[in-house]
């Protein structure tokens, strides 16, 4: 059988950004790395992109718990769907490749995935079933599952690799690293909550976004592990938003690296509040990554009647594309927000709702702000972030939702993706 290579080696204009040439002016200027204990980081260049880094593998000391969250797109990915039919909350290894999506590839998608998984689990002694799969990249091209095995034969003999390494070896269009790292102290013991992300461009949140993976380095139960993770999303990863789109492949999981034991029902509210730090620390790093950003939007919705209410018009707001291009071109058009609030529908008194730019009051009681200080408000569009609060009046439900701008190097981006 013959394959064709996913995108021409990943040598397209849009790749400029792995190159750095149009990095996004939120890069940190350090990154948090560590080398994990109780499992080894390997990353190779597979063939799937022309240079840099495309493979993952990690491999775990033993079987471990987990907790996955999946995209909710009813066009799923081959490695969604095995994943699904084959995990039950345990995990030995964990491969990941960038540069093919492995998505809307039918029944060979899926037979790849079992080639490449098969050998890992021979090479490792353990079940299929433990083993997790990833893939990010283009769409609907099938992909030749050698180029995994060949380095999968490497494996025992390949340098260990760190955070940081793992983060860049799944990059699309990312232009930084997307790594987080706290400690904190339970039981007397320092205890690890790290992991790591990519995003840049197909985020919008219906489960959580991108591809991420977190490791908790003490032992909890796989029950645990899922409350942590579903009671943590909403106001993380479910709160970004690049453009819209839902991805085919978005994976979250959550790792529980059983180094130390601990009391989880004594530290659990400690355990969430670690954890939430990390969720949101990569998620607004994918935010802040997104394709051809310039500016940050948040969106502050208030005083709604209920949540699903302020959620809905937040997420309205945040995805306008005549928002998004009025904060690019820093005009304070509070028009577009009303627009925005009433195309969801939701029930409002549009003679309630107050629209702010930063301290800018631009709009309320149904109608304009006639002493708009244009001056201050011209100065305040200049900024990086820019916050747009809604107020409501109707209860009091709120919702922050972050996105960013729509610009030209986002067209560019996605007009050259695979020309």
């Amino acid at each position: 059988m013959k394959f064709k290579m996913a995108t021409r080696d990943l040598d397209l204009k849009s790749n400029d950004r792995l190159f750095l040439k149009n990095r996004s002016p939120f890069a940190p200027k350090h990154y948090k790395d560590l080398k994990p204990n109780g499992f080894k980081i390997y990353t190779f260049n597979s063939g799937f992109k022309k240079k840099k880094d495309d493979l993952l593998i990690i491999v775990f000391d033993q079987a471990i718990n987990i907790a996955c969250k999946y995209s909710l797109t009813t066009t799923p990915s081959a490695p969604i769907i095995w994943d699904k039919k084959n995990n039950k909350g345990s995990c030995r290894a964990l491969i990941v490749n960038s540069g093919n999506a492995n998505a809307h590839t039918g029944k060979q998608g899926l037979k790849n995935i079992n080639i490449y998984v098969s050998q890992l689990a021979r090479l490792l002694k353990c079940s299929l079933k433990d083993i997790l799969v990833s893939s990010t990249g283009v769409i609907g091209e099938q992909f030749d599952p050698n180029l995994i095995c060949n380095k999968i034969k490497l494996l025992l003999n390949s340098k260990e690799k760190k955070l940081i390494d793992a983060s860049r070896s799944i990059w699309t269009t990312d232009t930084f690293v997307k790594t987080a790292v706290y400690n904190v102290k339970l039981d007397n013991k320092n205890v690890k909550i790290y992991g790591f992300a990519k995003g840049s461009g197909m985020i919008n949140p219906r489960m959580g976004t991108m591809l991420a993976y977190i490791f908790i380095d003490c032992e909890i139960t796989k029950d645990k592990l899922n409350k942590l993770l579903s009671e943590n999303l909403e106001e993380t990863f479910n709160s970004i938003t690049v453009d819209s789109d839902t991805s085919t492949s978005d994976t979250l999981v959550l790792f529980s690296n059983p180094l130390k034991k601990i009391n989880i029902k004594k530290n659990y509210k400690q355990i969430s509040s670690c954890l939430n730090k990390v969720m949101k620390e990569l998620s607004m790093k994918i935010i802040t990554d997104g394709e051809g950003v310039n500016k940050l939007i948040k969106v502050n919705v208030v005083e709604a009647k209920n949540k699903i209410q302020a959620k809905n018009i937040a997420f309205s707001i945040a995805n306008s594309p005549l928002v998004k291009t009025a904060i690019a071109g820093e005009d304070a058009n509070w028009g577009r927000v009303v627009m925005a609030i009433g195309k969801t529908q939701e029930q409002i008194n549009q003679e309630k709702i107050e629209i702010r730019f930063g301290n800018n009051l631009l709009g309320s009681k149904g109608k304009r702000n006639w002493n708009i200080n244009f001056s201050k408000v011209d100065k305040y569009m200049k900024n990086k972030i820019i916050e747009i609060k809604v107020r409501l009046g109707l209860g009091e439900a709120s919702r922050i939702v972050y996105g960013n701008d729509l610009n030209n190097e986002y067209i560019r981006i996605n007009a050259d993706y695979r020309s």
